[in-house]
């Protein structure tokens, strides 16, 4: 039989066993918190003479006894106990019914033997009651059921009524009270009146004081005037002086004496009915002390019949309606002295209870205020009284209750809090929000007490060390403090006691509220009480409200640099002033062990914040040991699988590969369609924001996240990278992503009931084709075929949960049957057939990239005269090294076009005849399918093409130019059938060998693709072919010349430039040939090596085997290069008298780093050199820091800075930013030993504040913080008053904001002190007065700048004429600036534009600089690629520094430049138009109602959005149509594309703008 659960050992499982003959037995025993283990687990646990309980954590010192001392639980003992009892009973039991068993058998066997019955009978008879019973046993199973039923239906519905009778009647008792509780407070403002004895004490002492002070009055008038001393009666005066004061005479046990109104609560309850008896009773004023009353309770309840209790308080209840032990404040007040963590349980004492007292009335009658009574009427109201079995039961209950009491009272429970300072996590202070009642009637007292004259200091009064004192808090109300170092004026260091009178300085610590705080007083006494007041004797016998706590588990994220200051904000600002629960773990010296929570916000997010959990996913704290968390984010729903053999529509919105993309169901179903705007509603309100933000999101928690575009989708948290990120998967769309968390918020309920909307799939019936891994042409041909489109799916095999569902895409088609997305990619050869099902490939013959015939390759040599025979395919050079080739179009580094030099005339060959072919053949309808050739007209000219795809529903045919390599598209008009005898190709694809995508990515970056595209396109160079192959691109080493006229590997100055990195050669084995004299194939014999399969290489001997085994290479230590680095040059110091400098940095000392003007300038010019000079990061090596002085750092920013090494720090090194002043500690590999622009001396100078010394001799964090706020990057007027020997040191300054001092600042603050001893700063030397002006300013001035006239305009085009034009510069969607090619093509003098800008940029040192500015001026502007290009001055922006906004003519663009990167234009320029005309875009206008947040600051109208659809519209060759309303306005432009539909078209259709 199994033991029951209260007699067994809850952590070993043991049955808990009483003592026997000489076993101890094994005893169930209490700890300290309340819980309960049998004794074999205690002495296991046992360590150090302490245990710790498994379940709370919380530690039980043992008695002397050890676990043996500990109380045992008697409640566990009596049960088992009675077990044992009735086991033995139930044994004996059993014993004797075996012997009457035998007895009886033996009376049976005797009767059987005397009478024979008859069996057949007796078994015949059994057989009928079996069945009857039965039938009976049936019956009474369908009436249980029945009964059961109805039983359960009626516990149900009378349940449901009397719970809501029970919230009613308990919400009308509630108020009743309520309404009592305001109206008897509202008595207490004028208890005073109650206290008729102290009053007129009072008024004994107030007349006897002012008979004493007029006899002092008119003695001290004798003293300084002796002649009226026979005026006055000089004896009665004496008398009256020397009269000894009796204080028997006054009653001074009035104060002891309460005012006589008490308030009465009498409560009594049973089981059915509960009475509350309120009343506020004036009686006979009675002591303060509460023994008498005490003893009167006790009589009281003595003489209360059982079953009811009347309970009496002088102070009323507490907030829980429980009342006060007067017993228990009476202990408190007894023991001021005790541990922090019992001193923040204590309650305060009654000495503040009289201001509960209500104000006295003489018509009080004996009826009680207020009377609440409650009736619960059952069945069994007029039942008897329990016995037996239930008063046992409730007697057990009782017992339970008590116990339960008991333990509550000793374990550790959350409890509400508010944190009133942080200093750090693990030093901070809290306060009971169950105290604020009690910390409101300390305040109160304290005040009020404040108020009388006894609460000041006088002349003969000292502050010592440790003692208590009053001060102003924050709020301006007096507080208690505790003094912590007092200072004497004229003394820099402290003082264990001071006089009063010659206090200068003071720390005190608020115990209330957990902060220090400094204050600075003048020697006078009235200074001191204006800032301190004494303490009456009873305020220091309240406990400090203030708790010191820490964190548990908690140490500094960087222990050698302790706690940060963001740690503290990063506490200060989850935490706030709201009210958190703290849960305790124990004490440590005098801080509890604490952590603190937040409440969810709703039941959906039941996850709390724990503020532990918050600082160490910051990263400004971490775990001294892992927390494990309590419980377990809420998950999504899965997605719904689709159903097998069976057609659905679906959209493919992720891919990853062929064999893992995400698709959505397109459902009939509204929620779903409706989810995406819901989120967006919901979670862009500004209001619900707050309330809805995620501090510290946990692995696998359901949210929602913002991603691009200001979209919000419902997601997971994956993964934790760190730096404020987090990985989330989007689980409707299938996507994984990086966010900040700042871009999280909580998930509403209402988005949790829909599951995931993103389905895993794979495409079945297909492999890579290559191995494994899928190819970057599969894989972006698939994202091609399929993102973002419809299909429809079929399933035919199921899969687990775990894996991608394999699935057939199937693209409908109104006119063919189903494309199946499979077979369009086996067809392409990206893919290969897991089944082997039939396609169409096409024939080889149709490659039109044959394969290249070496056969009599050599020099072509043709007479100039002769006919050329035309060879339709592309003929390579006779030499694979150095041939000369030019760029006809790149895609990147690894897919270029070039076109060999020697096949020119074979290509004006081919032009010749296509044309010939298309002026004698006849238009013709083809179907142009893919891989066809055909005759396509690319800009008027009739070229080979090559079909890319099928031509799309409106003719449009993606044509890929043979003799070129790039693609176009064009209507089909422009396509005809090309002759078989001119297939081919004179364009080869090429790919740069040796070098490989940098950043460690498989495709090339835009950056390397632009790059090649901007300084190769179309460029000539030469070529070395690596190996001859059939594949595409070929491998090859491709050189190009410079500025300079020199050539150089592409590959390696894509390398130079960042772009690329350096493939690896794999060190191949060498193995010596068996024949020695066999010399290599001849080159010419490469063709027919080319021909002939690749046969597979024998294998290696087993010597060769043997010999050359593979070994691992050497272990080498890097040899510590010795590096010796001078500082930089001094800095240029600024002259005496007021300058005006930028301060760059404030240092924790209080030194000041400033730039003068002039350093400014050169500060821009300096970044500049470094950045040019500093473009990669250079070869990490083992230095001598030691040795090294001037260096460059990388900077957070990955810049690179000039600095100076101060400090060698293991790992790190403490390095200064010698042009801004700034130190930091950095690890070494942020650091080279290299001086940067050595010829240019230091920028910044360090300043010091004449005559300003802080308090205690040291800068404080928050006068650094004063100064960084004030000072840093502002430009401020210097006073320097002393230069340094040494141009190191700091200067010595005055600083003024604004005309008024910094120091005048600081010391107002109480930062700092005007030092007195320091001699005044030295006078400045005076202005010399120049009294003869003979200057001679002849040859000085240099050529005075022509001004030139305004630009010449272009001639404009006729009306209602169409131009193809292209855009430069869009300023609003309406507003463009066009260019067309006549404009190119203008020439003055025989010279375009273009040769002109060239030929002056070619001389820019000869231009001159600007030196006058008129607005609409012309001038040569620098643009970003160090070209000076044509421009118009608008507008000066800013005088110091000088910024000037132009105007670019021939583009349109807009740029805001200093004035050392304008030049004089020369006047030849003026002669050419401006290449850029502006117009107004008709058709369409700004929509009237703007519904975008985000829109254009220069013209609120539009929108960014708007603008960013217009820019991609008009890309490319535009068709322009002019109109000329109004001859003063700008012209009127209609824009189509090449279409002939108007490019505003899309704006109107997205409600981004209406027609005009």
């Amino acid at each position: 039989m199994e033991q029951p659960n209260s007699i067994i050992c809850k952590f070993c499982g043991n049955a808990y066993t009483l003592p026997e003959n000489q076993s101890e037995g094994n005893l169930p025993r209490t700890l300290v918190c309340g819980h309960i283990f049998c004794t074999s687990c205690l002495e296991s646990m046992n360590c150090d003479n302490v245990v710790q309980c498994p379940e709370c954590e919380v530690d039980s010192v043992l008695p002397q006894d050890g676990v043996f001392g500990l109380q045992e639980d008697s409640r566990i003992i009596g049960i088992v106990y009675t077990t044992r009892i009735n086991k033995m009973k139930r044994l004996d039991k059993s014993n004797n019914r075996k012997k009457q068993a035998q007895s009886s058998d033996i009376s049976d066997n005797t009767v059987d033997a005397m009478q024979p019955v008859n069996l057949e009978k007796s078994t015949k008879a059994v057989d009928e009651a079996l069945a009857t019973a039965a039938e009976h046993l049936a019956m009474l199973e369908y009436l249980d059921q029945t009964l059961n039923a109805g039983l359960a239906e009626q516990v149900k519905t009378e349940q449901a009524r009397l719970e809501m009778e029970i919230s009613q009647a308990a919400d009308r008792a509630m108020r009743a009270t309520q309404k009592w509780r305001n109206m008897q407070l509202s008595k207490l403002s004028g208890l005073d009146v109650h206290f008729t004895s102290t009053h007129a004490e009072l008024c004994k002492v107030k007349a006897r004081m002012d008979v004493l002070g007029n006899a002092v009055q008119k003695a001290k008038n004798v003293q300084s005037m002796p002649l009226l001393k026979h005026c006055t009666d000089l004896d009665k005066i004496l008398e009256t002086l020397q009269a000894p004061i009796d204080k028997e005479s006054f009653n001074m046990k009035c104060i002891t004496m309460g005012c006589g109104v008490s308030v009465m609560f009498r409560s009594k309850g049973g089981n059915q009915s509960v009475d509350l008896f309120l009343k506020m009773d004036t009686g006979k004023p009675n002591s303060l002390s509460v023994v008498p009353r005490l003893q009167q309770l006790s009589s009281e309840v003595a003489q209360q019949p059982p079953g009811q209790a009347h309970v009496q308080s002088l102070a009323g209840s507490d907030g829980h309606g429980r009342a006060k032990s007067p017993l228990r404040s009476r202990n408190q007040r007894m023991s001021p002295s005790r541990s922090p963590a019992s001193r923040c349980r204590s309650l305060t004492p009654t000495r503040g209870s009289s201001c509960y007292n209500s104000k006295a009335s003489s018509q009080v009658d004996a009826t009680p205020d207020v009377i609440v009574k409650e009736f619960i009427e059952t069945q069994n109201q007029h039942g008897a009284p329990p016995t037996g079995p239930e008063l046992a039961k409730d007697k057990r209950r009782s017992r339970r209750r008590g116990s339960s009491h008991l333990s509550g009272q000793t374990k550790n429970v959350a409890q509400k809090v508010v944190v009133t300072h942080v200093v750090n996590p693990t030093h901070f202070y809290v306060r009971y929000v169950a105290k604020k009642q009690e910390s409101d009637i300390l305040s109160k007292e304290i005040n009020t007490f404040c108020t009388l004259d006894a609460s000041c200091f006088s002349t003969a009064d000292n502050v010592q060390n440790g003692s208590i004192v009053l001060a102003k808090g924050k709020e301006g109300l007096w507080c208690r403090t505790r003094v912590l170092s007092v200072f004497q004026s004229g003394r820099d260091s402290s003082v264990e006691i001071c006089p009063v009178d010659q206090l200068g300085h003071i720390r005190i610590f608020f115990i209330d509220y957990g902060y220090t705080n400094s204050l600075t007083i003048e020697r006078d006494v009235s200074s001191v009480n204006n800032h301190l007041r004494k303490i009456n004797r009873e305020l220091v016998r309240f406990a400090p409200q203030a708790v010191r706590c820490s964190l548990k588990g908690l140490v500094p994220y960087d222990l050698s640099k302790g706690w940060s200051n963001q740690a503290q904000r990063a506490f200060c600002k989850v935490v706030g002033s709201a009210v958190v629960e703290m849960s305790s773990f124990g004490q440590d010296r005098d801080s509890l062990l604490v952590d603190l929570s937040k409440d969810p916000v709703g039941p959906s997010n039941d996850v709390p914040i724990s503020i532990r959990d918050y600082l160490v996913f910051t990263e400004v704290a971490r775990f001294y040991y892992p927390v494990k968390p309590s419980r377990r984010p809420l998950k999504y729903y899965s997605a719904v699988v689709p159903k097998i053999n069976v057609e659905h529509n679906v959209v493919v919105t992720h891919i990853n590969s062929p064999d893992d993309f995400y698709i959505q169901l397109q459902s009939d179903n509204m929620e779903s369609s409706l989810l995406k705007a819901r989120l967006q509603e919901c979670y862009n309100d500004k209001n619900a924001e707050e309330s809805l933000l995620l501090y510290c999101p946990v692995i696998g928690q359901a949210c929602v996240a913002r991603f691009d575009e200001n979209m919000w989708y419902r997601a997971e948290v994956i993964g934790n990278p760190g730096y404020r990120k987090v990985d989330v998967f989007c689980i409707d769309m299938g996507f994984m992503t990086t966010v900040l968390v700042s871009d999280l918020r909580k998930i509403k309920d209402e988005f949790f009931y829909l599951p995931a909307l993103a389905i895993q799939c794979c495409l079945s019936d297909v492999l890579p084709l290559a191995g494994e891994t899928w190819s970057d042409a599969c894989v972006k041909r698939f994202n091609s075929l399929t993102h973002g489109k419809l299909f429809t799916i079929a399933i035919t095999v199921k899969s687990s949960k775990k894996t991608p569902l394999p699935v057939k895409l199937l693209e409908s088609s109104p006119t063919d049957s189903p494309t199946n997305i499979a077979e369009v990619l086996i067809q392409e050869q990206l893919v290969c057939s897991k089944t082997g099902f039939k396609t169409n490939m096409v024939a080889d013959d149709a490659i039109w990239d044959s394969p290249l015939e070496l056969n009599g390759l050599g020099p072509l040599e043709l007479n100039a005269h002769a006919e050329v025979e035309f060879q339709p395919r592309l003929n390579l050079p006779g030499s694979l090294k150095d041939a000369k080739v030019r760029v006809s179009h790149i895609n990147s580094p690894s897919s270029f076009y070039v076109q060999f030099v020697n096949n020119d005339s074979q290509l004006k060959r081919l032009n010749e005849l296509l044309k010939k072919e298309r002026e004698l053949a006849k238009l013709q309808d083809v179907v142009w399918k893919s891989n066809m050739f055909c005759a396509a007209r690319v800009n008027q000219i009739w070229e080979r093409g090559l079909i890319c795809s099928d031509v799309s529903s409106d003719d449009i045919a993606e044509v890929m130019r043979c003799d070129h390599g790039n693609k176009v598209k064009l209507h089909v008009s422009n396509l005809q059938p090309l002759p078989a005898s001119l297939e081919g190709s004179f364009a080869l694809e090429c790919s740069l060998t040796d070098i490989k995508p940098a950043g460690g990515q498989p495709t090339w970056t835009a950056t390397a693709c632009d790059f090649m595209h901007r300084n190769l396109s179309g460029a000539s160079g030469l070529i070395t072919i690596q190996e001859l192959t059939d594949e595409r691109p070929v491998a090859v080493t491709l050189m190009c010349t410079n500025k300079t006229g020199e050539f150089v590997n592409v590959s390696d100055y894509l390398a130079y430039e960042g772009l690329a990195l350096r493939e690896r050669k794999s060190v191949e084995l060498s193995v010596p040939p068996e024949k020695p004299n066999e010399t290599e194939a001849h080159p010419c014999d490469t063709n027919k090596q080319a021909e002939t399969p690749t046969q597979a290489a024998p294998p290696l001997p087993a010597y060769i085997s043997k010999l050359y085994h593979p070994r691992p290479a050497p272990r080498t230590i890097r040899a510590v290069e010795k590096v010796q680095t001078d500082l930089y040059k001094t800095p240029e110091l600024p002259q005496l008298g007021h300058n005006h400098m930028t301060i760059s940095a404030v240092r924790e000392d209080g030194l000041i780093y400033a730039r003068t003007d002039t350093a400014e300038c050169h500060l821009e010019n300096l970044r500049k050199k470094i950045h040019q000079r500093m473009k990669t990061l250079p070869n990490q090596k083992l230095y001598t820091w030691k040795t090294v002085k001037g260096c460059a750092v990388i900077g957070p920013d990955m810049l690179w800075y000039r600095g100076q090494l101060l400090e060698v720090l293991g790992g790190h090194v403490k390095v200064q930013y010698v042009d801004y002043g700034l130190m930091e500690n950095i690890p070494v590999v942020h650091v080279y030993p290299r001086l940067l622009c050595e010829d240019i001396p230091q920028l910044c100078v360090a300043c010091q504040l004449h005559a300003t010394n802080p308090i205690g001799g040291i800068w404080h964090q928050d006068a650094i913080e004063l100064l960084t706020e004030m000072l840093l990057d502002r430009r401020v007027d210097v006073n320097v008053l002393m230069l340094p020997t040494d141009p190191r040191q700091p200067l010595t300054v005055e600083i003024f904001l604004d005309g008024l001092s910094l120091s005048t600042i600081l010391c107002n603050h109480k930062h700092a002190l005007f030092d007195q001893n320091t001699p005044p700063a030295p006078p400045l030397p005076p202005v010399p007065i120049l009294d003869i002006w003979d200057i001679d300013t002849e040859g000085l001035l240099g050529p005075r700048e022509v001004m030139l006239g305004p630009f010449t305009e272009p001639d404009l085009p006729k009306e209602g004429e169409h131009l193809n034009v292209r855009v430069k510069h869009l300023q609003t969607p309406n507003e463009v600036f066009l260019f067309w090619e006549d404009m190119a093509h203008e020439t003055v003098d025989g010279e375009t534009l273009q040769e002109c800008i060239t030929r002056i940029n070619a001389d820019v040192l000869g231009l001159l600089p600007l030196t006058s500015f008129p607005l609409g001026g012309p001038c040569l502007a620098e643009y970003s690629d160090g070209i000076y290009y044509r421009a118009k001055m608008l507008e000066i922006i800013s005088a110091e520094p000088v910024q000037i906004l132009i105007q670019h003519v021939d583009f349109g663009s807009n740029d805001t430049l200093p004035s050392n990167m304008l030049r004089q234009m020369p006047a030849e320029l003026l002669r050419f138009p401006f290449q850029a005309l502006k117009v107004h875009l008709a058709g369409f206008k700004a929509p009237s109602i703007q519904t975008e947040d985000q829109v254009l600051p220069y013209c609120p109208e539009w929108s960014i959005k708007a603008t960013q659809a217009m820019i991609d519209l008009l890309h490319g060759d535009l068709i322009a149509e002019f109109k000329y309303d109004d001859a003063s306005a700008e012209p009127s432009v209609l824009l189509y594309n090449q279409e002939g539909h108007a490019v505003f078209l899309p704006l109107l259709a997205s409600g981004l703008a209406q027609l005009d």
